[in-house]
């Protein structure tokens, strides 16, 4: 099964990149996910397993980092079309 995460992680701030931040992203490409910056948040695709392994790391560590708030959204990608299943 193939999982997608996007995920933002608050305080944010306009005037430099912040901890929590720079943690979040180290920790989908450490997990080998496929990532995808965007304006409002990051999306990472993989493998089940690697994906709620990076979740469960992605949490604690970017807590660990100054981290106030963390919003998620998991999806099952397997047999889903595109655009189909959001909303």
């Amino acid at each position: 099964m193939r999982l997608k995460v996007e995920f933002t992680t608050e305080p944010f701030e306009l005037d430099g990149f912040p901890e929590h931040a720079r943690t979040a992203r180290r920790v989908v490409d450490e997990a080998g996910l496929s990532v995808d910056v965007g304006p409002f948040g990051t999306t990472a695709e993989g493998e089940a397993e690697q994906t709620l392994t990076a979740i469960d790391r992605l949490v604690r560590e970017t807590l660990a980092h100054g981290a106030t708030r963390i919003s998620l959204q998991v999806s099952v990608l397997d047999g889903l079309e595109e655009g189909e299943g959001s909303g």
